[in-house]
């Protein structure tokens, strides 16, 4: 339901037992979730739905949440990021994608932390009856297989190859390439079953559903909570090794190997970059870190600081997508390259992904490690990597593939 903004939500938080589970309480078809390590938030049902597209979709989002929550009635007797009146989003990755950016209020939430859980309830005024969240069995499990869509295997070879040379020629320095995958979910299969498997399996990620687009994604794009900022930059990829010698020997290659280290130096600056306006006195890690997933190692730079101008997590998305990370170096040379060589639509992969409250505060993840289910059940996931001019088509083609075993882990 979408409703004028001059109408008033009324949003009511209190503490509550602790659930234990989050996702259960989910809808099966239209699951609303975003939880890491069994903490975050389920949201049921659709008090309110902003919609924005095009390249001015991150002011007009925030400019419109500002005038909802000024207009609302929030009482919170919890008052901790998360709690009152809050809105899950998920953003497309272009400019002048066709795939829609959302806000959605849920009529309920339930949030629960390691200190504290809590329910917060949103009406509109219209009379309908408040019901009781309840948790429910998954439904019955289903295997689907995720083929190549669009992009084949060939054709990310060849356009990985001309982006080596775009790049050698002069005039970028890195641009992602990111391919997809295909597949149908039957109309009665239970999403929550996806969702399950991938917080599961990776716990230390966000693990999201936001209008049928579902993911796990390691790396957060921004965190605001009661004025300080932080941001986790990922770039540089290598597989896990099958013992724990090679595993180390692994790690170890990606922390000496040049290549993943300047792609990682780029993507770092990106951020710094954009927030720096917003914190003057960010701190950051001294030297890249190697984080640790079931599947692949990455590279990993904290960055965090202090608001200088109370801006809230949706007024920094604007400055901060698309990190090199996903894009590339210089940022619109990187996206007008990826428009030339993707033969695709990204939508909202790689786009910021999360929540927002009425302070502003929240937490947004790149999506990664991520599908989009349509209403007709149409399973489309995608998996990219940074491209720079002495990389090797084939290797990258070997990198998607372990970036897409995640979600087709998930489905299959």
């Amino acid at each position: 339901m979408t409703i004028p903004l001059t109408s008033s939500l009324v949003a009511q938080t209190v503490a509550i037992d602790d659930p234990r589970q989050l996702l259960p309480f989910a809808d099966q078809t239209s699951p609303l979730l975003w939880v890491r390590k069994g903490y975050g938030l389920v949201g049921l049902g659709e008090a309110l739905r902003l919609e924005f597209s095009g390249p001015d979709r991150f002011t007009r989002a925030a400019a419109a949440w500002r005038d909802v929550c000024a207009a609302a009635v929030v009482t919170d007797e919890v008052r901790r990021p998360g709690t009152g009146l809050v809105a899950f989003g998920t953003f497309a990755f272009d400019d002048e994608s066709s795939a829609t950016s959302v806000l959605i209020v849920p009529r309920t939430i339930i949030g629960r932390y390691p200190d504290a859980s809590f329910i917060t309830r949103v009406s509109l005024g219209d009379g309908a009856e408040d019901v009781d969240p309840a948790t429910t069995a998954y439904g019955p499990e289903y295997r689907i297989q995720l083929t190549p869509g669009v992009q084949s295997r060939e054709g990310y070879l060849d356009s990985a190859e001309r982006a080596i040379a775009r790049i050698q020629a002069g005039g970028l320095s890195k641009v992602v390439l990111a391919r997809d995958l295909a597949g149908h979910l039957p109309a009665e299969a239970d999403r929550r079953r996806v969702l399950h498997d991938l917080a599961l399996g990776y716990p230390d990620c966000w693990t999201y559903a936001v209008d049928g687009f579902i993911g796990s994604s390691p790396e957060t794009l921004v965190r605001v909570d009661r004025g300080a900022v932080s941001a986790r930059v990922l770039a540089g990829t290598i597989s896990r090794g099958p013992d724990a010698e090679s595993d180390h020997d692994q790690a170890v290659a990606l922390m000496t190997s040049a290549k993943d280290q300047g792609e990682h130096q780029f993507a770092v600056q990106s951020v710094l970059t954009a927030l720096q306006a917003h914190s003057p006195q960010l701190r950051r890690s001294e030297v890249p870190f190697t984080l640790k997933l079931p599947n692949l190692w990455h590279l990993a730079t904290d960055i965090d600081g202090r608001l200088s101008d109370g801006s809230s997590s949706l007024d920094l998305m604007d400055g901060l997508h698309p990190t090199a990370a996903v894009a590339g170096t210089p940022t619109r040379d990187a996206v007008a390259l990826i428009r030339e060589l993707e033969p695709f639509d990204r939508g909202r992969y790689a786009g910021p992904v999360g929540w927002v409250d009425a302070s502003g505060d929240g937490e947004w993840a790149v999506a990664l490690r991520c599908a989009q289910i349509a209403p007709d059940g149409d399973i489309t996931a995608y998996a990219g990597c940074g491209i720079v001019a002495d990389s090797d088509a084939a290797t990258e083609l070997v990198e998607t593939k372990m970036k897409f075993r995640p979600i087709v882990e998930a489905f299959g």
